[in-house]
């Protein structure tokens, strides 16, 4: 037993030295590499790594741009500079050399400043360009662009917040077909690669893809536990001895810890999100809190992490859920889809500021090789993305983003008029509008009481739908409010170029009555009798 005591303490000295070693030993931390892509003006770029304490460090470039040199010390043995602005461009060398006895030097080659993007989220994230339709062709395509970069973190989890990354996965690489290609859910992501691609086309810049994320994941996982805290999850963990792996990354905080608060200190652009489908089965009523302050919280930790260079309300773009199981009447998919949009049902908005939706209900997949829930057709989705982060994040004036919404829904006699936000393209449908219909004047929960409500006619950006079905008294009225609304690119109501499927939406006519909280439409399309009456609930 004696003997079995010391070599576990000389075990946990070889460690405890090793680690010691491996931290001062002169680098960059894990997420730089040759071919990156820093973060191009305004804004500026945090380089850091490890040193021994005291040593002076001293960073430059060489390239087309001339930059001045930037000293600094090591502390703590953690070295940290913020270069001055630098306009989209490159190559560039990047080099850091320590001062002292013994002088060392680190050279990052092949450097472009651009912007750079955040992709996270779970399994529809993580789904690699290979599984997509047309792969080959898609994966062909990669050498033409070898502006565009990606990186990708090691799938890991951890019970603290980590500093840096444990392992890195892809390093920043050029693209090649062999890359993204790469084995099934565990490669590079074709919404990341497809959304900088098509971002590329417009911008005409160097765009650095940064990935983390991991399949079958619940939005508490990648969030802080100020975030937790806020919206009532702190004590609600699946943590057990026996856990294994899978159940193990759905703990609060854990991917949060390891996968994203290691990268705090680079300065991003923005930040795209595929997720939620966990959330269908894991406190899906707390998702319009999580979600939103997840998303909050992120802005402020990189803007606190890099400085201030990293703005506190970068643009945030995400994917309201696709489908499921065809036919199926559970409404886990279509609750989830509103929370999404903290109940509004649209982005960007009073709780979600800077945000963009890709809207997917209308790209199922009946006949995917992994599940109706992975639906193949990546690249709708990431185009969608491209036009919300062309308005949103740059502004781009006459881009279309957002499929029609209702401004103006109005009950009269036997019918509801329903007025949009923007012209629309209608084709005729019996059931995709229902109405809830109710003895009493009563909130209308999610699942009971609803009736189709046929389209009866359309013009310009309106449309009307009967209530002759309900005897008793209309409540409420919803679009697109199933799992499977719809065949591919069939949905009932687009933009008037058919580009842009309109979202799902639920409205109460009582919304500040009883019923479920998040079901009351924020600045509400009210239903009532020959008037609109709007009604603000914040949850922000």
């Amino acid at each position: 037993m004696y003997t079995m005591y010391r070599l576990l303490v000389l075990w946990l000295l070889c460690v405890v030295a090793s680690s010691k070693a491996f931290r001062e030993e002169f680098r960059f931390a894990s997420y730089y590499g040759d071919h990156m892509v820093l973060q191009k003006a305004p804004e500026q770029s945090v380089l850091w790594g490890y040193g021994s304490d005291g040593a002076e460090v001293i960073v430059s470039l060489e390239g087309e741009q001339e930059n001045r040199k930037h000293f600094v010390l090591v502390q703590n043995g953690i070295w940290r500079v913020a270069l001055d602005p630098m306009k989209a461009g490159g190559p560039y060398n990047v080099t850091a050399v320590q001062q002292g006895k013994n002088i060392t030097q680190v050279t990052l080659m092949d450097v472009l400043f651009g912007d750079v993007w955040l992709c996270g989220g779970q399994s529809n994230m993580l789904f690699t360009l290979s599984q997509v339709f047309n792969a080959s062709e898609e994966q062909a395509m990669a050498p033409k662009f070898p502006h565009v970069r990606i990186f990708m973190a090691a799938l890991e989890l951890s019970t603290m917040e980590l500093l840096d990354l444990p392992r890195v996965e892809v390093p920043w690489s050029i693209p090649s077909a062999e890359l993204l290609g790469g084995p099934k859910f565990t490669h590079f992501s074709a919404v990341c690669w497809l959304f900088g691609r098509y971002l590329y086309k417009t911008l005409g810049y160097p765009v650095g893809l940064v990935e983390s994320c991991w399949g079958g994941t619940p939005v508490e996982a990648w969030s802080s536990h100020r975030v937790l805290q806020k919206c009532g999850l702190e004590n609600q963990n699946l943590r057990h001895p026996y856990l294994s792996l899978n159940e193990t990354k759905r703990n609060n905080s854990v991917l949060w810890n390891a996968m994203i608060h290691p990268i705090l200190n680079m300065t991003i652009k923005g930040a795209i999100w595929y997720q939620g489908e966990d959330n269908t089965a894991y406190h899906q009523d707390k998702y319009a809190c999580s979600f939103p302050a997840m998303i909050d919280d992120w802005r402020m930790s990189f803007h606190e992490g890099s400085g201030g260079q990293t703005a506190p309300d970068f643009p945030f773009g995400f994917v309201q859920l696709c489908t499921r199981e065809k036919n199926s009447t559970d409404d886990s998919f279509p609750n989830v889809r509103w929370h999404q949009t903290a109940d509004y049902g649209f982005a960007p908005n009073p709780c979600m500021k800077r945000t963009f939706m890709a809207v997917a209900l209308d790209l199922p997949d009946e006949g995917s090789p992994w599940g109706s829930i992975h639906p193949r057709n990546k690249q709708d989705v990431a185009y969608r993305l491209t036009l919300g982060a062309r308005a949103v994040a740059y502004g781009e004036k006459g881009v279309s983003f957002q499929g029609p919404f209702p401004v103006k829904v109005l009950l009269s006699g036997d019918s509801i008029n329903i007025t949009y936000t923007e012209s629309v393209s209608v084709t005729r449908s019996k059931t995709i509008f229902e109405i809830c219909c109710t003895e009493v004047k009563n909130n209308c929960a999610s699942s009971v009481g609803w009736v189709p409500a046929p389209i009866m006619h359309w013009g310009l950006s309106y449309i009307q739908v009967s209530v002759a079905q309900c005897q008793n008294i209309v409540s409420g009225v919803r679009y697109a409010w199933r799992d499977w609304p719809c065949d591919v690119k069939a949905c009932p109501v687009y933009s008037s170029d058919r580009v842009l499927p309109a979202p799902p939406f639920i409205v109460n006519r009582w919304p500040e009555q009883g019923g479920q909280e998040g079901y009351k439409v924020n600045k509400a399309r009210s239903l009532k009798d020959d008037t609109v009456r709007e009604t603000w609930h914040s949850q922000c």
